[in-house]
């Protein structure tokens, strides 16, 4: 009998211990290196509010009948709000991750049959998933068949269609992605991102973020930048043993950002829109900037 017990002990240990460490490697695998954080908007935003309280603080006019670019657009809120809301002529979102890639893809089409009536499919202007905004393949490989008959189905939204607005791409923006055909962008976005590419690719990704973006822009184009403080640098910094060592070396800071986009990225103009951000959570309000090149 108390070697059953002994046994039925052992067994209840040898359970415990590898939930234990299921939980690890789940707490692990859950570490947003990138900031990529799968519930970023609820986090930041805040179950109560509507809508992100920064959308209060960006004019109609930068994005109307405009092609937009948002980098880092998480799970894709803002950038199909905008497009919502302000009217855009296109916008892509692009982020490193493909999970966050497809949240926003979900989203979009949560958007859409919230907000459309069904028509007939006949009459439906969205032909092809893959042509939209007139880039071939913008739909990425991330969404399945399920997914486009989906999009397909969907109709138009107060006589223009989401669906030709909004794309989202899974790219690396800093090392290895440009738009296809050199597309230039009236608009762009980065909002709360340049700590990540700091921590993962320190000084030199962030003057290659910023070159980039210059380069993208149209003249007269508009960069809207939300940088994150120092001092938020110091929580992430043990993300990854890269993050860890960047953090050390890091020579450029944020207060600094405004004047090395104008001596020397070649922005000719800048505004402080932070104006007052109200809902934002404690710890996120944060300045926005906008540069125009």
């Amino acid at each position: 009998m108390g070697q059953k017990e002994n046994n039925h002990d052992d067994n209840n240990e040898e359970v415990e211990r590898r939930g234990q460490q299921s939980n690890k490697k789940r707490k692990r695998k859950e570490v947003a290196i990138f900031g990529n954080y799968r519930n970023y908007y609820g986090y930041r935003v805040g179950q109560d509010l509507e809508e992100d309280p920064r959308l209060k603080v960006l004019k109609k006019e930068w994005f109307e009948g405009k092609d937009c670019l948002d980098i880092g657009c998480n799970n894709g809120t803002i950038t199909i709000t905008i497009a919502k809301n302000f009217g855009c002529r296109s916008i892509l979102g692009v982020d490193i991750d493909g999970d966050r890639v497809q949240d926003a893809y979900w989203n979009l089409r949560r958007t859409v049959k919230t907000n459309t009536r069904k028509i007939p499919p006949k009459t439906s202007k969205l032909e092809d998933a893959g042509g939209v905004n007139g880039v071939q393949n913008s739909v990425t490989n991330l969404e399945t068949e399920e997914t486009r008959e989906s999009l397909m189905n969907c109709s138009s939204l107060q006589g223009k269609d989401l669906l030709n607005i909004v794309t989202f791409r899974k790219e690396n923006f800093v090392q290895n992605w440009w738009p296809p055909e050199d597309k230039c962008y009236h608009t762009i976005l980065c909002l709360s991102v340049t700590k990540w590419i700091h921590l993962n690719w320190g000084d030199d990704g962030l003057i290659t973020l910023f070159a980039k973006i210059w380069k993208l822009l149209q003249p007269g184009g508009i960069l809207i930048l939300e940088p994150q403080p120092w001092q938020s640098y110091y929580k992430n910094r043990q993300v990854s043993e890269m993050a860890q060592t960047n953090y050390h070396n890091i020579k450029i800071y944020p207060d600094g950002f405004q004047e090395i986009l104008l001596d020397k990225i070649g922005f000719r103009m800048v505004e402080n829109i932070t104006s007052r951000l109200s809902g934002s959570k404690s710890g996120f309000d944060r300045p926005i900037l906008a540069f125009w090149k």
